[in-house]
């Protein structure tokens, strides 16, 4: 939603302050200078990556119009789903688990979430954490490493496509002066003309390095900031499962391996202590003491 409205204001300001200094809008309209410059970018994203960063990019894009997944509400429903495997195991051994982390379909633990269940890699990365744990003989602090691992090849992964669409974007201002060029060289035939003719010309190929300036500050360049920060919300938030699994691997009994994991969320989605537990425990929220009468 921010991401239209960030649009919106860039291309009004843009368009308005034109407008204001008498500026005739159909002399910014050149869709010669538009294709080329847009048609040249897609193809050096074609040309750079792979089609598995391709579908990225595009998901990326799309997601950057919408609200971060990683709310208050999700790190809640997750450190609620961690408590109750944590209380399972804790009752009847991690082998109690083996159905769940199997068969995460159709394990009631993980069909009571359904958001984690349809997000693949936390699923994954929840349930190959638990079978590592029930083959035994990895000492505490070796998982601890193995899931900084994971999380850092994940973590790559996302960064993929968000420096891909860096690239792009630093690129258009050079794909701008190309229009230009371009635009330059039609003028040069063109010389002999009438002067209102040069002129539309000249301006055509202005309007070319303007676009391209543009788009990438003013489009390409914030899109892929957003999905860069997009990328950092995922790692920390796969960050508070690994903490809460690690220390619960440790011998922390459940609710106290929830907190572990919910001070590794990041502040501004981080919830209260009474909130997790009262969460975590299926009770209504206990309402703060009142304060003695003076």
């Amino acid at each position: 939603m921010f991401a239209i409205i960030g649009i919106v204001v860039v291309f009004g300001a843009v368009v308005g302050g034109y407008l204001m200094e008498k500026g005739h809008l159909g002399v910014l309209l050149q869709p010669a200078e538009l294709l080329i410059i847009a048609g040249a970018a897609a193809g050096t994203v074609l040309i750079a990556n792979p089609l598995h960063i391709l579908k990225e990019i595009l998901k990326g894009i799309i997601g950057a119009f919408g609200t971060s997944r990683f709310t208050q509400a999700r790190y809640l429903e997750s450190l609620k789903m961690l408590y109750e495997l944590f209380d399972q195991a804790r009752r009847g051994g991690l082998a109690s688990l083996e159905a769940e982390v199997d068969n995460p379909e159709k394990g009631k633990t993980f069909t009571a979430h359904p958001a984690i269940l349809k997000d693949h890699h936390v699923c994954a990365f929840i349930c190959d954490t638990f079978r590592t744990m029930m083959v035994g003989g990895m000492e505490p602090f070796d998982l601890d490493q193995m899931l900084e691992s994971d999380l850092d090849v994940h973590h790559h992964d996302a960064t993929e496509p968000v420096s891909a669409l860096t690239t792009t974007a630093d690129s258009l201002p050079g794909l701008g002066i190309v229009a230009a060029v371009l635009g330059v060289v039609i003028t040069m035939g063109a010389l002999g003309g009438p002067p209102e003719q040069i002129g539309e010309k000249v301006a055509a190929a202005l309007v070319g390095t303007f676009l391209g300036i543009l788009l990438c500050y003013g489009l390409v360049g914030p899109l892929a900031a957003s999905m860069g920060k997009e990328a950092d919300a995922e790692r920390a938030y796969l960050q508070v499962l690994r903490v809460a699994m690690s220390a619960f691997n440790k011998g922390i009994p459940p609710i106290l391996a929830v907190e572990v994991g919910r001070r590794a969320i990041p502040g501004h989605v981080r919830p209260k202590f009474q909130e997790v537990e009262s969460t975590c425990r299926n009770r209504a929220p206990q309402a703060p003491p009142a304060e003695a009468a003076a």
